[in-house]
């Protein structure tokens, strides 16, 4: 029986990896700072220890501090420890063991031209602490010889994040976005679940994951909307004026260092381009994306209760 390694499995995405990894047969180790969905806690702060891993066959790490922090805050020192200083003991410990290692496609170089994006697409010129410290939490990553996996927009019964916050944005029946609709990739937890599996027997190196296909972005809000019981009417504002919003709310943003802004830069990046991810790497070694948001909408309900790290 495999021993699989999940950190972070106490957060959305490792406590899905971790429950379809006890299902499919596995002996599962639940890493993190409160215990897993299954099998056995291993008590780990991944900003300050190294992890146990001395019976593990295999580490999927999907710890990480998440956020849109303001820089220099205490929020982005912490997305820091955990993104980059955490990567580096967590790969100390694997000692050789194999690692799939979940990234995002946050750290591609943001702006226009990401139509189709390859895994070859620039790392760089990031517009937060989370791109710039996935990054370089993943450049360590692939120099260990890890599996790197970058999906898009995680979403998913559970989700304490891109729903919630989307959810929030709703005003009086509105929702307002940056510029006309765009083609956005985005990825089913239930997607990302089975690479994570399945990629410990990939070759190393980067694969993009997400849905089968990509979604006109205001059509794909709607849907969400419709299946958490929200009627909005969907307002487009000028991207120009949507930057300068964003830029003006980061500036106050850095006057409260503890919270974060409510819109910045990244935001209106993700929401005003097409980035649309090419998934032939993955796919070339059998991977099928096998769930859409039509899934999502027909069975979304509870959602989890928001947290800002799973470590």
């Amino acid at each position: 029986m495999t021993t699989i390694a999940v950190t972070g499995a106490s957060g959305f995405c490792g406590s899905h990896v971790a429950t379809t990894a006890a299902a499919r047969g596995a002996r599962v180790l639940c890493l993190g700072r409160r215990p897993g969905p299954v099998g056995r806690h291993i008590p780990w702060d991944a900003a300050r220890e190294v992890p146990d891993l001395s019976v593990a066959d295999l580490v999927v790490h999907c710890a990480a501090a998440v956020g849109d922090p303001v820089p220099g805050s205490p929020a982005e020192a912490a997305m820091h420890a955990v993104n980059v200083e955490g990567t580096a003991r967590l790969l100390e410990s694997a000692a050789g063991r194999p690692v799939v290692w979940v990234s995002s496609a946050s750290v591609y170089a943001p702006g226009p031209g990401r139509s189709r994006v390859t895994e070859d697409h620039p790392v760089r010129g990031h517009l937060n602490a989370y791109g710039r410290t996935k990054a370089a939490g993943e450049a360590l990553a692939l120099a260990a010889g890890a599996v790197v996996l970058r999906p898009r927009a995680v979403y998913g019964t559970g989700d304490p994040h891109l729903v919630p916050r989307l959810l929030s944005r709703v005003r009086r029946g509105l929702l307002v976005l940056p510029g006309p609709s765009v083609r956005l990739s985005l990825t089913a937890v239930e997607n990302l679940t089975d690479a994570c599996l399945l990629a410990a027997r990939w070759p190393p190196g980067a694969y993009n994951v997400a849905d089968p296909v990509p979604y006109d972005r205001d059509e794909a809000i709607r849907t969400v909307l419709r299946a958490h019981g929200v009627r909005a009417r969907v307002r487009h504002v000028p991207l120009p004026m949507a930057r300068a919003a964003a830029g003006a709310a980061e500036a106050l943003g850095r006057l409260r260092p503890h919270a974060e802004p409510p819109l910045t830069r990244y935001a209106v990046d993700q929401l005003a381009h097409s980035v649309v991810l090419d998934v032939s790497r993955a796919e070339s070694q059998g991977w099928v994306a096998r769930r859409t948001l039509k899934d999502y909408e027909g069975s979304a309900g509870k959602q989890g209760t928001p947290c800002r790290r799973a470590a």
